[in-house]
């Protein structure tokens, strides 16, 4: 079984990344109202400054709410990695999966808004859609491989 101390610095690990790209997802919403206004303006500093930054609304949406989504996910993943019986080695390899999980999409997800035909949904085209497209390849076979494994320690049946 795994000790407190080891749990609770997994914890906060995730707690911790789980603010970051709860954060990441925050900052992106400023371009994405860049975006929508046409223009930047930032109240109460006077004045805006044009500018039509490329992409579309679904992209910067998506852009802005991976990383909001992904962060709360971080902080559940920390809330719920005390119910998963595994030893500490593996509590530590869920934690970081997650973490890369996390990371992968958020970064993968503003290659969309930011560059031409890089939404990342096959290989080929532009380098920036082989990026996101290998990015979100790991993270969905990260997350896969990891919602099994959860699944199956949890539900195998136990000995008495």
């Amino acid at each position: 079984m795994i000790s407190v101390e080891k749990l609770s610095a997994q914890q906060r690990l995730l707690v911790g990344h789980g603010g970051l790209v709860l954060l990441w997802g925050c900052l992106v919403g400023f371009p994405f109202v860049f975006y929508l206004l046409g223009e930047v303006t930032l109240w109460p500093i006077p004045g805006s400054w044009e500018l039509q930054l490329p992409g579309s609304y679904d992209a910067w949406r998506m852009a802005h709410l991976e990383g909001i989504l992904n962060g709360f996910a971080l902080w559940i993943a920390a809330l719920i990695l005390p119910l998963i019986p595994v030893s500490e080695k593996a509590a530590g390899r869920i934690a970081w999966g997650f973490i890369i999980v996390a990371w992968t999409f958020v970064i993968a997800s503003l290659m969309d808004p930011l560059f031409a035909n890089s939404r990342g949904l096959h290989m080929g085209g532009p380098i920036t859609n082989i990026i996101a497209f290998l990015l979100f390849y790991v993270g969905v076979l990260a997350i896969t491989f990891m919602a099994g494994y959860i699944a199956w320690v949890c539900l195998k049946p136990r000995k008495r």
